[in-house]
């Protein structure tokens, strides 16, 4: 098969694949099941606890922190559906991510709250990182495996999502820490 072919074929394949999606979503995750009002909240109310609780003297930072929580999720929850490893059943929306509730706005929004948290009061991030993401991996992702929201195949864990968790949120406070060093370097008025 040659370059054009492949790309028709995966062209073909992905319509087939939207459609198969939407029809899904319209028998059992619309806005007529309980599933998809849950999944609509939890990707609402931490927005809207964000507008609140948020330190706005330091919005620039915490909003790149949590943005690179959202980007990394987002990268790696979409390779685990495409890997088969990891399966959200209920989503919002057939043509969004189907994890956007979470990679959108309960994980970035929760790690960034931390980060905040931790930072103004001289805090152990690392630390609450581990004690946060152990509630993500063994409390709530237990909770969504057991009430059918989620699905882990070929032998993916709660352990694994917890060390997912731990690694991104490392890497977000590093890449955080990068960035505020050299925005301190340059003289920028958007630092402390």
């Amino acid at each position: 098969m040659n370059f054009k072919k492949y790309w028709n074929q995966i062209g073909d394949q992905n319509e087939k694949l939207t459609s198969l999606y939407s029809s899904y979503w319209d028998k059992f995750s619309d806005y007529g099941e309980w599933q998809f009002w849950l999944v609509l909240a939890l990707f609402v109310v931490p927005l809207v606890l964000l507008c609140f609780f948020v330190d706005r003297k330091r919005i620039f930072e915490v909003f790149f922190f949590g943005f690179t929580v959202h980007i990394l999720w987002n990268y790696i929850d979409s390779a685990l559906s495409r890997g088969g490893y990891f399966t959200h059943n209920y989503f919002m929306v057939p043509y969004l991510p189907n994890a956007t509730n979470m990679t959108a706005s309960v994980l970035p929004v929760s790690y960034l709250l931390l980060y905040q948290f931790c930072t103004n009061r001289n805090q152990n991030f690392f630390l609450w990182t581990l004690l946060l993401s152990a509630f993500f991996a063994f409390v709530y992702g237990i909770f969504e495996e057991k009430a059918g929201f989620t699905k882990l195949n070929k032998g993916f864990s709660q352990f694994h999502l917890f060390l997912i968790d731990v690694l991104l949120a490392y890497i977000a406070c590093w890449a955080t820490n990068f960035l505020v060093k050299v925005n301190r370097r340059a003289g920028s008025p958007h630092t402390n």
